[in-house]
């Protein structure tokens, strides 16, 4: 199974329509390229405020107001490209309005048959808490894709380790990870939660990002990062995890997952952080104790 994640430049659309068009442009370069999934980013409904007069567009509770009426159309244009392009795309996320001024970071999978499924960033980051608008998610899902399990992890939900345990446990063996970063100390951070959690779990972990400057929105304003698809570190794959990476202005990172080489290389893997998580647990180290200078017994 290939994979196909964006370093997705930031645009200004002028409508909806312009939108449209270049979605349909960007993902049927990924299905050329023989993506079976294609990974959108973080944040990407918040370019659709660009359609909207400046006043707006500078806005942020306005904005995330005004794209609500692009809802239906946002999932119906990614559900009839899924379709049509047979393949399952993973739609960024949505700033989903739930009600009383308050909105979820909603991340849309749509299957090649154009069934929606979702999962909502759960935890919120510095910049999302002080908007006093975004509540974080409260399910945590695992999908059914083409004889695998997958999960998503929105951005900061990808430094998380317990969470993403429990989609591992639950059967996932593929993490994507839509992202919107605006430091490279913070594309830093979610590579390295990314590269983490493929090492502790054994499993492939697909990074999408933002890219490029958007002055004119206060949440799309400078965007980092390269998307890349990850690895466990270990026999049978890239010594530093990397499977793929956009460089050079490359739009998609795409690479080829072979689930079948966890398990075949499992008896000559080097370390098996999957297998003895479980050791973490002893009721010895659950707490750790000062032990003062000369308390210790000599070796």
């Amino acid at each position: 199974m290939k994979i196909a994640v964006a370093r997705y430049e930031i645009g200004a659309p002028a409508d909806f329509a312009a939108f449209a068009r270049r979605q349909r442009r960007e993902l049927a370069e990924a299905a050329a390229a023989g993506a079976r999934i294609a990974v959108l980013p973080e944040y990407l409904s918040l370019e659709l405020a660009a359609t909207f007069a400046p006043d707006i567009q500078r806005d942020l509770p306005a904005s995330l107001a005004a794209i609500q009426r692009y809802r239906q159309p946002w999932l119906e244009l990614f559900a009839g490209l899924a379709r049509e392009l047979d393949m399952h795309v993973v739609a960024g996320s949505f700033l989903l309005d739930t009600g009383g001024g308050r909105y979820r970071n909603r991340c849309d999978w749509l299957t090649p048959q154009g069934a929606p499924l979702w999962q909502d960033k759960l935890q919120l980051t510095g910049f999302e808490k002080a908007t006093g608008l975004i509540d974080g998610g409260d399910a945590l899902k695992v999908f059914e894709i083409d004889g695998i399990r997958a999960g998503v992890a929105v951005c900061y939900d990808s430094e998380f380790p317990l969470p993403v345990r429990a989609q591992y446990e639950a059967g996932a063996r593929l993490l994507v990870v839509p992202s919107c970063t605006d430091t490279d100390a913070g594309a830093t951070r979610v590579r390295v939660g990314c590269l983490a959690r493929a090492l502790e779990n054994r499993m492939f972990v697909a990074q999408s990002v933002t890219a490029g400057l958007a002055g004119w929105s206060p949440a799309l304003d400078v965007n980092t990062g390269q998307a890349a698809v990850y690895a466990p570190m270990d026999r049978g794959f890239p010594d530093d995890g990397v499977l793929a990476r956009t460089a050079d202005g490359q739009r998609w990172a795409v690479a080829e997952l072979d689930f079948a080489a966890f398990e075949a290389g499992r008896a000559q893997a080097q370390v098996a952080n999957d297998r003895d998580w479980p050791d973490q647990w002893q009721p010895a180290l659950q707490r750790a104790m000062l032990s003062p200078a000369g308390s210790d017994p000599a070796p």
